[in-house]
């Protein structure tokens, strides 16, 4: 199964539109994540209309109208792994430690907010994945998003995608 991972859209305060580059990789993709701040409908109608499966959060910066179409925290079973998809997990610091606790029966935990890639494993195998933004990088060198493999209870390799910077 292809899943791809993405976060932080904020369409159209950051971009004017989704990046071409993610909208390929979307039509390629069994499952679509994404771990919220649409800040728009429009961009959900989208990833829905062109996404096989779209797992989806809402984000702090989502209005009435996404929180209302969106969870806080969505789960699936994707490719024999238990995904987990938040907003927000908290300060770097002690971040495998709290998600653990707080998805205890969770394989992979997709998260964003702050608009950095992190990869990483709690102690007791929670993978924990942000995808970066792919079209708000703050401090980043680059606009991001992942894509990842995930087949019989096993995630394969993980990709960090770096996009082209916008004209």
């Amino acid at each position: 199964m292809r899943i791809l991972l993405t976060s932080d859209t904020h369409v159209p305060t950051r971009a004017k539109r989704l990046p071409e580059a993610l909208l390929a990789a979307v039509d390629h993709a069994d499952a679509v994540v994404h771990a919220g701040d649409w800040t728009d409908e429009a961009t959900l109608d989208l990833l829905e209309s062109r996404s096989r499966r779209l797992i989806a959060v809402h984000g702090n910066n989502d209005g009435p109208a996404l929180r209302r179409r969106l969870p806080e925290i969505a789960r699936a079973e994707l490719g024999g792994l238990r995904f987990a998809v938040v907003h927000e997990t908290g300060p770097a610091s002690g971040r495998e430690r709290r998600c653990a606790e707080r998805f205890p029966d969770t394989d992979v935990l997709v998260f964003g907010h702050s608009h950095i890639p992190w990869d990483s494993t709690a102690p007791g195998g929670l993978r924990l994945l942000n995808p970066g933004s792919p079209t708000d990088r703050r401090r980043q060198p680059h606009h991001t998003f992942l894509t990842l493999t995930a087949a019989g209870g096993t995630l394969g390799e993980v990709v960090l995608h770096r996009l082209p910077a916008r004209p």
